[in-house]
């Protein structure tokens, strides 16, 4: 099953409040709703699973193919650890809430679920001048809730200007928040908890405000707030620069541009692959699949080695084999 086949699946939609219409100008995509924030493109989590349209298990989840066909990633058949990635483009038509993600061990402790949610962002686009909030000036605990309390949030909230192509890495315990005009995709643990510090005081369709979450931000904010410098490296195959962006406890991130050709040789128990731009031609054992932006996919233990050719960008991603030490 799937034995040299990559695995296509299809993207699951969520309405936001702060959503727009890029993910169908952008990747062309039949967008449900006119404010669709995110487009959740590798997923096995219960709040958005991905559809497979391809192959034997066509119609089927993620999650029914990591449940039912563990050794399509490498996985023993009773290992009982759920899928630990997810993969999204979000669209920011507005501001995002500022908000904050607890780690594993509080994740599993208050929430009941087993990850926390440590993520990444690649911005695909960004408006000039458009900002992101990543982290507080806050020196204290006592402080950060004193200036939560108080609605000090120009005081408080630490802005940064990013462009198309920067790269940003979001441990758990940092307060957060994508800002208006940009686009990204993200890689992340596979988790939905989301603890909403300041919301804007926006209102909904029915004219409430969105639930805050101030005891718990306050519980899993990392005070002081610490930038995390990720080493990054880059190397050739071929027409194909490989750019890790990120390798940290949960997952490891490359940026690859393929303006060619490029053998590549399968060594993980299996790859998330996301294309961003262009267009390429995706062989594994003399089959070939045409693969363009907005297509995403996982390629499978099964795989030993994959040959691409084209002009493309891609996000790939994989679990990472760091210990974890929370």
């Amino acid at each position: 099953m799937y034995k040299n086949e990559p695995i296509f699946l299809q993207p699951v939609f969520q309405e936001r409040i702060w959503g727009g219409k890029k993910l169908r100008e952008e990747f062309n995509y039949d967008i449900p709703y006119e404010r669709t924030g995110e487009a959740w493109v590798i997923s096995a989590h219960p709040h958005g699973p991905s559809h497979i349209i391809n192959g034997p298990l066509a119609g089927r989840t993620l999650a029914d193919a990591w449940n039912e066909h563990k050794e399509l990633f490498n996985k023993p058949n009773d290992y009982q650890g759920e899928y630990p990635l997810l993969i999204k483009i979000l669209d920011a038509a507005d501001d995002l809430s500022v908000q904050v993600h607890p780690n594993d061990q509080f994740a599993r402790e208050v929430e009941g679920v087993p990850y926390g949610k440590t993520e990444c962002w690649y911005v695909l686009s960004a408006e000039e001048g458009a900002e992101l909030v990543l982290g507080h000036h806050a020196k204290t605990a006592e402080e950060l809730a004193q200036l939560i309390d108080q609605g000090e949030w120009e005081q408080l909230l630490r802005h940064v200007k990013v462009k198309g192509g920067d790269f940003v890495y979001v441990p758990s315990g940092t307060i957060h928040a994508i800002g208006k005009g940009i686009v990204i995709l993200e890689t992340q643990q596979s988790s939905d908890i989301t603890y909403r510090v300041y919301d804007y005081d926006r209102t909904d369709a029915s004219g409430q405000k969105r639930e805050l979450h101030l005891g718990r931000s306050k519980q899993v904010t990392t005070v002081p707030h610490k930038d995390v410098v990720v080493q990054q490296t880059e190397k050739v195959n071929g027409d194909l620069i490989d750019k890790k962006l990120v390798e940290e406890q949960y997952f490891t991130v490359h940026h690859w541009q393929l303006n060619g050709r490029a053998v590549c040789d399968m060594d993980k128990n299996f790859l998330q692959v996301s294309v961003i731009e262009g267009q390429a031609v995706l062989t594994s054992n003399e089959t070939s699949f045409t693969i363009e932006k907005g297509t995403h996919f996982i390629l499978p233990n099964g795989i030993q080695q994959y040959t691409l050719e084209g002009k493309a960008e891609l996000i790939v991603s994989h679990e990472s084999i760091i210990p974890k030490d929370e």
